[in-house]
């Protein structure tokens, strides 16, 4: 049964209206945030021009401010204006959703030199005027704005968007513009200096399906780097244009540079799967898996393999993961699969390689290994202590003393310790380095 002490609605309506009129009144003095958001509502209980004239008078006041907002009074801020935006999208676009949509294209007009006066580390009050932007399509359904109107007012927006709050306005609009709305705002973007490539330029050939005129935003220099090519491609594989996807995918010029990512290798499958081309598909699914270790794309590639070739395919996948430049990445495929017993010979033939660096990992295998490889398990738990003491990180003491725990339960059932020092020795060793670092032998003891 719920206290009646609970800070709830009903217990507190149960108090009365005078009680808590006091309490506000008590508990708003010299917090202006309430004290606004107490006028709003009263404002609010008056109607719908009342509420109107409280939120202008303060959009007003925010715009004015030159005051710079640091971390400290951004939540304020934040809060200030989200019940600004609530009162517009909630009892304003009720009663009168014109006038609404009037206050709330104010709104958007401050972003830029509130966001310009603003430490905004967290993108809390960027995202604050995303929502703002992503109500207006709906409210200006509502209040049947014409599509002329609402493209010249949000090209101008547009032309203001120096911190991309408005990089989801186009699809927030489609809707409410229309494709002609659309193809105005276009216009309107290219006047005011938007070039082929701008996001808002592909966005509306997007929404009007014109996959011509999203195509002609890019150049063939922008086409030979593999990120661009790809979101083309899926573009183009999305409209039913696969083959023409495929000629934009084999036109990559750009090297691999660093780690390679998926996205290019996934699309490049997904267009071989549309035009019925599963062997090179196949191909590509296990090139993808040779160079990153890809489970999902190992197992999409056994599953589509005839009878009796997933056998086979599959020792050849596990012996690329032995035999992987990257031990770690090799360990976790081996223990995801699971094929513990070649993981745990793997963690063996590594012994020099593991680290405290991968914690994570490190832990998450040796619980795998633990019941029927204690030796391996105990390999990968000691990197743990002996990298958490070596560095002196505190914080990593209650978890390093808890893994050198383990390591004295899994000594009890490790016969052969092929060539490493046994428990005993081992915390010997650690003890002759580290017994200073009493905190962490404390949590041991404890």
């Amino acid at each position: 049964m719920v206290s009646k002490r609970t800070l709830n609605a009903k217990n507190l309506a149960a108090l009365g209206a005078e009680a808590l009129s006091e309490l506000l009144i008590e508990v708003s003095g010299g917090n202006g945030v309430i004290q606004r958001r107490l006028r709003l509502a009263l404002a609010a209980a008056e109607g719908v021009d009342s509420a109107a004239q409280e939120v202008r008078k303060r959009l007003a006041t925010i715009d004015r401010s030159s005051t710079f907002v640091d971390a400290a009074k951004r939540k304020a801020l934040i809060t200030d204006l989200d019940a600004q935006l609530q009162a517009i999208t909630g009892p304003i676009a009720a009663a009168d959703p014109k006038l609404a949509c009037d206050l709330l294209l104010r709104f958007l007009d401050l972003s830029e030199g509130v966001l310009a006066r603003c430490f905004d580390s967290t993108g809390a009050l960027l995202a604050v005027f995303g929502r703002a932007a992503q109500r207006w399509g709906p409210l200006a359904q509502a209040a049947q704005l014409g599509p002329e109107a609402l493209a010249e007012q949000a090209a101008e927006l547009l032309a203001e968007n120096t911190y991309e709050q408005f990089d989801q306005l186009v699809p927030a609009l489609k809707d409410a513009l229309g494709d002609w709305g659309l193809k105005l705002l276009g216009s309107y973007c290219r006047q005011r200096g938007a070039a082929d490539g701008n996001l808002h330029l592909l966005q509306i050939a997007v929404a009007r399906g014109d996959v011509d005129g999203y195509l002609s935003q890019f150049s063939a220099d922008d086409l030979r780097w593999r990120d661009t090519a790809t979101s083309v491609a899926q573009h183009l594989l999305a409209s039913g244009r696969a083959e023409q996807a495929l000629e934009i995918l084999d036109g990559v010029t750009e090297e691999w540079t660093g780690w390679p990512e998926s996205d290019w290798f996934d699309c490049r499958i997904a267009v071989l799967d549309a035009l019925e081309r599963p062997e090179d598909a196949q191909q590509m699914r296990w090139q993808w898996f040779k160079k990153s270790l890809s489970l999902p794309h190992l197992r999409d590639y056994l599953k589509r393999l005839p009878a009796f070739e997933d056998v086979e395919a599959e020792e050849r996948a596990l012996q690329l993961a032995e035999e992987h430049p990257s031990s770690l990445l090799g360990l976790t495929v081996l223990v995801e699969w699971p094929a513990l017993a070649r993981a745990a010979r793997h963690v063996l033939a590594h012994e020099d390689e593991w680290d405290g660096d991968a914690a994570a990992i490190h832990s998450a295998a040796a619980e795998r290994l633990s019941a029927d490889y204690p030796l391996a398990a105990t390999l990968l738990l000691r990197p743990l202590v002996f990298s958490a003491l070596w560095m002196g990180r505190s914080k990593r003491y209650r978890d390093a003393a808890d893994h050198l725990r383990s390591c004295e339960q899994l000594a009890a059932r490790i016969d052969d310790w092929q060539g490493h020092p046994d428990h005993a020795a081992y915390v010997e060793r650690l003890v002759d380095l580290f017994g200073a670092q009493w905190r962490f032998w404390t949590l041991v003891d404890s």
